[in-house]
């Protein structure tokens, strides 16, 4: 890497780290820390959630699938940015309403708790084991990313490039909590925009252009033209039901109930679905752009970058084709701006899992060390139970992630299905029907988890090789349903739901 390269890189860690400071002494209780008061904007809401969304997985794993498979896999960011879609129009304003009728919950097990009027607070418990089991996973694709940023860009080993970047992205969660992270999440999504414009755009332009990219990648793998080609009915099915899980994702969700208003809702879905919808478009751009310009320049280009090239089937490829961004960030652009799209890609990364961190020590301090050991626990407790929290969950998902062998998108898929299957028809039916009851959501909790737990980890083939979180989330509904019609609801419970919906109607 060269020296301005490296200095433009340093200039951004430098200034997510400030960020990080000034919000520490803005950081006060555990609302602060997990929820930032519910004082954010549309704009600020919108990139993000649309950051903390989309992870290194945007600009590492989809453009590498693309490379590797071609069109087949543009499926997922089809059934991505539907699912994003409806999570704003339908999802946003009534969790916003909800979470503050149900005594103000700053988090998805406290508001579940709260729904439901659990006194034995074991949706409570539940839910936040739920989130600290697939959260460590989430939390290690970033990770596994993060690692592969800093090995291709500053020719470190996978590991000493792993715990460093470790080492950035929970210091500044640490200190500053909520408003750090969706503050720099802020400026991480405009990074990546920015980025993800800009590359395929330049990529394109060296190839002659538009047709003149198809042309070449037909001419190497007509395939890969192709959406259907190939495919199973079930594998785009699967691909499709990655839209399913957005409703169920706590470190999205979450910006809904910290908007300063419902109001700022259609602005924020606006912004939002604009940011996603160009964002996957230039991914998959990029990837068909990566798959052309390796075939047609010569292998030490990309070798004296310190990234592998391979021959296969006569066609000259990237060893690892989740690295074909950072070398197009490398190639096309001076050092100033390629450390500029080399911190987009850091971006992306850290603004997932400085969300996911904070979801996981909110779970932490106020659903087990609040809930459980210290009831009267004060705000600066709380607060540093949280901090301490983010370290020990970082440092067990940086253990998952020393398997270099681990693929972004495998860990993601995993623990997307996990998120979606488990605690997306509970929220959906917590805020759509008042007759769901307590038991009927903790049962589908459970069932939601262990059906994805059960499924991708020990069936396989024919009707099984379905992405998990579509049966998952079919059986919690199914069994969510059933047990509630078994039931009552808890009178307290329908009072709450009549006041949320006359506030969506005010």
């Amino acid at each position: 890497m060269s020296l301005p390269t490296l200095i433009t890189f340093l200039v951004y860690l430098i200034g997510m780290l400030l960020i990080g400071i000034t919000m520490y002494r803005r950081t006060h209780n555990l609302s602060d820390f997990v929820l930032g008061g519910r004082t954010l904007g549309p704009f600020v809401a919108a990139l993000s959630a649309g950051a903390s969304d989309m992870s290194g997985w945007l600009l590492l794993g989809l453009p590498g699938a693309i490379y590797l498979t071609g069109l087949s896999e543009a499926w997922i960011a089809i059934g991505l940015a539907i699912g994003a879609y409806l999570n704003w129009q339908f999802i946003a304003k009534r969790l916003r309403i909800y979470t503050e009728v149900a005594n103000d919950s700053i988090t998805i097990p406290d508001f579940l708790e709260n729904r439901f009027k659990d006194n034995s607070r074991l949706l409570r418990v539940i839910s936040a084991l739920v989130i600290l089991l697939f959260f460590t996973f989430y939390t290690s694709s970033g990770m596994v990313a993060g690692a592969k940023l800093f090995e291709a860009s500053f020719g470190l080993s996978y590991q000493t490039a792993l715990w460093i970047g470790v080492i950035v992205v929970v210091s500044y969660t640490f200190l500053g909590g909520f408003l750090a992270v969706v503050w720099t999440d802020f400026i991480q999504g405009t990074l990546m925009f920015l980025a993800l414009i800009v590359v395929p755009l330049v990529a394109i332009n060296q190839l002659g252009g538009w047709n003149e990219t198809i042309q070449a990648v037909g001419n190497i793998e007509p395939t890969h033209l192709n959406m259907v080609k190939g495919v199973s009915f079930l594998a785009i099915i699967s691909s499709l039901g990655w839209g399913l899980g957005y409703v169920g994702q706590p470190h999205i969700i979450v910006r809904f109930m910290a908007l300063r208003s419902a109001k700022d809702v259609p602005t924020a879905r606006f912004v939002g679905t604009t940011w996603m919808i160009l964002g996957l478009y230039g991914a998959i751009i990029t990837g068909f752009a990566g798959l052309a310009y390796v075939g047609a320049n010569d292998a030490a280009l990309f070798t004296n970058l310190g990234l592998e090239v391979v021959t296969t089937n006569g066609v000259q490829m990237l060893g690892d084709p989740e690295k074909i961004f950072i070398a197009f960030s490398q190639i096309l652009f001076n050092p100033f701006v390629a450390g500029i799209l080399l911190a987009a890609i850091l971006s992306a990364i850290m603004s997932t899992i400085d969300s996911q961190l904070l979801v996981s020590s909110s779970a932490v301090a106020e659903d087990f060390y609040k809930g459980f050991f210290r009831r009267n626990a004060t705000n600066r407790e709380l607060v540093w139970t949280g901090r301490i929290a983010t370290i020990v969950i970082a440092l067990i998902a940086a253990l998952i992630a020393t398997n270099r062998d681990s693929t972004v998108l495998d860990l993601v898929s995993y623990a997307w299905a996990g998120f979606g299957a488990s605690f997306g028809p509970i929220i959906l039916l917590a805020l759509f029907w008042k007759g769901v009851t307590r038991n009927g959501a903790l049962i589908g909790i459970i069932v939601g988890a262990v059906t994805v737990i059960v499924w991708g980890d020990f069936l396989s083939g024919g009707i099984f090789d379905l992405y998990e979180i579509i049966p998952g989330f079919a059986f919690n509904l199914i069994a969510t349903i059933i047990i509630s019609l078994l039931g009552k609801p808890d009178p307290a419970m329908e009072a709450d739901y009549a006041e949320t919906q006359k506030r969506l109607h005010e």
